[in-house]
């Protein structure tokens, strides 16, 4: 058994066991708090008319019963805790039988204009973003995309570093995303950026020691009340008082309410995963300097955080109509909050972009670790220098199931192009993808589909589906043309790898056979190195007079009167072609 699957199959079975010990402690808890609040209404009723015994049963209570709503709460976190590791752990054995449709599809980063992603299925359904992300915020699930389609070939061991060592820390990686899922966030973080550098002051400087003031004034006549020293009328009247004060800011404050309510959840959310970071050691040195990003301060990031998401929190108490009219009339409590809010900002609001670009990016190698801890058997590339630009042994694509995948060798040097010919459905698209795949993984430190590989790091670019435009009055043709004159423009800049397959579609037979000969001539003149697949048999002829490119096919076999398929790549030209027999075989001719 593969041992990712033990893993998550113990998992389970270890949540599932905690989870029925919280429950029984979570009916214990609503059974005390019952008791509290039956003993607070019985001081109260049996107490009156002394005020005394009424304003100590309340007060006493009122303790006892918020500790108990607190430690209820604890418990009922911890719960939904337990039920959302049980659920990602029962996620994962569901991906190993194919099945993904609980995944994110990445529908909204299709791009057809992307040098590859289009081309490679790099997003939307049964894509490899559907099948490889796990990100738990909406900035992580953005921060994966933009990894998968960098392009970039830097620092690529650093990489593979990172991601082997988040995969070893599974308990971590699904006790952050669990942390993540629990607290539903929808609002982009640019968004709060934005209103973080753009947020105005506006409570006078009088306001922020009024609260202090009303506040101890309001403790001392509560007191005094208690000790019959005053009247309630007294209470009263000060009271009032607070509430016409608050009103002086009450429009300000509710449109810095409804602000605070939209970022709250984010902040309660991003301080519990940066305590996560903090407290947590890692190996690799990119993980250690992203690490460094939020405890390079005199006190910590999730303490920052934190304090936000509690004054957010005690704003939000406003909402509840009863505490929110007595906290305002007493303690000026709206002003209070608006206050520790415009602090905060102005002490704090050039370090959050720092901090969530953090949580973004362990977001997203979180989803990275992931893929390398369910595929133990798969190869990291090994970075090299030189004339060879890919050697792979048994490769394969990595989202179609093992028993029925056909993995290849490939070796191809830097300048060398390969022309690959083959029948209809012979695997000559899906072996273009697996090598895109194959380069597409190892630029952003993945372990490959291959028992062991040799690369010389390049970037990657396509031409495999083409659409035309019609709002943009753009044929077929003209796309595709649009699209080759991207690659020889980008081979002035940059070297890549090229991956074509049937070009030049829109035209009859035999310009496109010329002027796919001519584009062939280009890529080589450009010293390029890449594959092209095709059905034109001509095209192949080119090898015999250029020495970088090389033939090779898949083929295709008539075996007991059906028609079948090896999908092994071949040195030379394919000589069986099927369209001829699928027509009679189909009664079609």
């Amino acid at each position: 058994m593969n041992n990712s699957k033990e893993f998550y199959t113990e998992q389970i079975s270890e949540y599932t066991i905690a989870l029925k010990k919280i429950k029984r402690q979570l009916a214990l808890s609503s059974t005390i708090r019952l008791f509290v609040f039956l003993s607070i209404a019985a001081g109260v009723y049996f107490g009156y008319p002394n005020s005394q015994i009424i304003i100590g049963s309340l007060l006493l209570g009122s303790i006892v019963f918020i500790y108990l709503v607190t430690r209820h709460t604890n418990l009922t976190y911890t719960k939904k805790k337990l039920e959302k590791l049980i659920e990602i752990n029962q996620l994962e054995l569901d991906v190993f039988k194919d099945d993904i449709s609980k995944l994110d599809t990445g529908k909204e980063f299709i791009d057809a204009t992307h040098v590859y992603s289009h081309d490679i299925d790099l997003f939307g359904e049964r894509s490899f973003f559907q099948y490889g992300n796990r990100t738990t915020t909406l900035a992580g699930k953005s921060k994966f995309a933009s990894i998968l389609t960098a392009n970039s070939i830097d620092h690529i061991e650093r990489k593979q570093e990172a991601v082997q060592n988040i995969a070893k820390l599974a308990k971590w990686r699904q006790e952050f995303s669990a942390t993540a899922a629990l607290v539903s966030v929808s609002i982009p973080v640019a968004s709060i950026q934005k209103w973080l550098s753009n947020y105005t002051p506006f409570v006078p400087k009088v306001m922020k020691l009024l609260p202090i003031i009303v506040s101890t004034i309001s403790t001392l006549l509560i007191v005094l009340l208690f000790l019959n020293v005053i009247t309630f009328n007294m209470l009263l009247l000060w009271f009032f008082i607070g509430l016409g004060i608050t009103g002086t800011q009450l429009k300000k404050i509710n449109a810095l309410y409804n602000d605070a309510g939209r970022v709250k959840d984010t902040f309660d959310q991003y301080y519990r995963l940066v305590e996560k970071i903090e407290n947590t050691s890692f190996d690799a040195a990119l993980l250690k300097e992203k690490k460094q990003l939020v405890i390079d301060e005199k006190e910590k990031a999730s303490q920052i955080l934190k304090q936000f998401a509690s004054i957010l929190n005690a704003f939000d108490q406003r909402n509840n109509m009863m505490f929110g009219v007595l906290a305002n009339g007493l303690f000026l409590w709206d002003i209070l909050q608006s206050y520790r809010i415009e602090k905060w900002i102005s002490q704090n609001q050039n370090k959050v972009t720092r901090w969530f670009e953090v949580i973004a990016f362990f977001d997203a190698y979180n989803s990275l670790g992931n893929f390398v801890f369910n595929h133990p058997n798969y190869s990291y590339p090994k970075i090299v220098s030189g004339t060879t630009t890919l050697k792979a042994k048994n490769l394969g694509h990595p989202m179609l199931k093992t028993a029925k995948r056909v993995d290849n060798d490939i070796t191809i040097d830097t300048e060398q192009f390969f022309i690959i010919t083959g029948a209809n459905m012979a695997g000559k698209s899906t072996f273009l993808r697996t090598v895109a795949l194959q380069i597409v993984m190892s630029n952003i430190g993945l372990p490959i589909c291959a028992d062991s590989c040799e690369y010389r790091p390049i970037k990657l670019i396509s031409s495999m589906r083409t659409s035309d435009s019609l709002s943009d009055d753009a044929s077929y043709f003209f796309s595709e043309l649009t699209q080759l004159k991207k690659i020889v423009d980008a081979l002035d800049t940059n070297e890549y790898f090229i991956i074509l397959d049937e070009i030049l579609k829109g035209t009859n037979s035999k310009d496109k056979a010329a002027g796919s000969r001519k584009f062939v001539e280009k890529l080589v003149a450009a010293h390029a190195t890449g594959i092209i697949a095709t059905h034109d048999l001509s095209l192949c002829e080119i090898a015999s007079e250029l020495p970088q490119v090389k033939n090779r096919f898949f083929d295709a076999q008539i075996v007991n009167d059906e028609l079948y398929f090896d999908y092994k790549f071949k040195d030379g030209v394919c000589q069986n072609m099927n369209a001829s027999f699928l027509l009679k075989k189909m009664g079609i001719v």
